[in-house]
């Protein structure tokens, strides 16, 4: 029979080091802390088991001994789990959750007349609202065309007569001005 060289020895060790079962084993700390629970409940178990006078009846008479081999189950259960699955990454949805809520404001803006008034009042400050007054004195009205008059003469006779009486106040009103 053949002695294993130290060679030999090294080429299995490499080879199991690069088995993806160990690499999970060695590298994810669930399965790790899954391993240990179970091994410590196994052996807590078995030590129970031992100290009692029949076995079997332990098995199915003692509580905590079916505790712990349930405890054994259930981290032996999860360690393999953690072996076969690979890891679940954590997925972020920050960017859509961002883009969703961006959509829904330009939604909202672009639909509410008052949503959007209240933002171009935030942006660009509130519309003044003023009524404008005239400083300009108003156009003065058309000439009537002639009819007659209650005497039987035309308006045409009394225009003269009414203009020069606007003269007369215009007049007196640059007056005013002057004096004051």
């Amino acid at each position: 029979m053949a002695v294993p060289t130290a060679d030999q020895a090294a080429h299995t060790v490499q080879e199991l080091l690069a088995n993806p079962y160990v690499q999970r084993a060695t590298h994810d700390p669930a399965v790790r802390d899954n391993a240990r629970v179970a091994y410590t409940a196994a052996r807590q178990a078995i030590e129970r088991a031992k100290g009692s006078d029949n076995v079997l009846n332990a098995i199915f008479d003692d509580e905590k001994l079916q505790a712990e081999l349930r405890t054994v189950g259930q981290s032996v259960a999860n360690a393999r789990r953690g072996l076969i699955e690979p890891p679940r990454k954590k997925k972020r949805r920050w960017g859509r959750l961002i883009l969703l809520a961006g959509v829904g404001a330009v939604l909202a803006i672009a639909l509410s007349e008052g949503l959007r008034n209240k933002v171009l009042d935030l942006l660009f400050g509130a519309e003044e609202e003023f009524d404008y007054v005239s400083t300009t004195a108003p156009p003065a009205p058309a000439e009537p065309v002639a009819a007659p008059t209650s005497n039987g003469a035309s308006a045409e006779a009394a225009a003269p007569a009414a203009e020069a009486e606007a003269e007369e106040a215009d007049e007196a009103d640059e007056a005013e001005t002057k004096d004051a």
